[in-house]
């Protein structure tokens, strides 16, 4: 029953309706979190997740990611050494911030911070579970891509075997990223990961209700 509630959601999305739009921030995060979602589409080197319909995969590179809804790109970011490490981190609520949260959902920690980038855009950062997704979008799409962000995060599952192996075999790769999950970008935000090299892939979805 949760499982079908989620595709529901994510139904609502592609018919136009305006119930999600419509819908409180705090209401979609729980609604997520209290979702399962059995099948993971996903496969990756010491990961996986679940990408709903409506969203494909861009490109992948070294554990950075661009997901794309076809209006905006969603920079996916997932940390193996600090989930390795099991690195801590404190995050305050800012109330300058258009909204502010601190995620601590099933023993796993994050926040969830969307400022005013500019004009009628906001940039949406959440961090869950050792991974990030920032998007910028219009504020009449924020639901949406709160979404979309939210159930590709609370998705990932980690591999310990595989990140122990791959880790210990690509010391000096890690050392160099300089991509910080837990910096709060806020609107002074760029982007470095840029669309060169991509690998577009498609990604079936075998449990979504049409």
């Amino acid at each position: 029953m949760k499982k079908i509630f989620l595709l529901g959601i994510l139904v609502i999305f592609l018919t136009g309706c305006s119930n999600i739009e419509n819908s409180k921030i705090d209401d979609i995060v729980n609604d997520v979190f209290s979702t399962q979602v059995d099948t993971l589409n996903v496969n990756r080197n010491g990961y996986r997740y679940y990408l709903p319909k409506g969203i494909s995969v861009k490109s992948n590179r070294s554990f950075n990611e661009i997901l794309s809804d076809q209006k905006y790109n969603y920079y996916l970011y997932v940390d193996l050494v600090s989930y390795n490490n099991k690195t801590s981190f404190i995050y305050n609520e800012k109330s300058s911030a258009y909204y502010s949260y601190k995620l601590e959902k099933n023993g796993k920690l994050g926040y969830i911070e969307i400022n005013n980038y500019k004009n009628d855009q906001y940039l949406i950062e959440i961090m869950y579970n050792y991974a990030k997704i920032e998007v910028i979008v219009y504020e009449s799409d924020i639901n949406k891509a709160m979404t979309y962000a939210m159930v590709v995060l609370a998705s990932i599952t980690y591999n310990d075997d595989v990140i122990n192996n791959y880790l210990s075999e690509s010391v000096n790769e890690f050392r160099e990223k300089k991509f910080d999950i837990f910096e709060i970008v806020g609107s002074d935000n760029y982007i470095e990961f840029t669309d060169d090299d991509d690998t577009t892939e498609e990604v079936n979805d075998p449990d979504y209700i049409d």
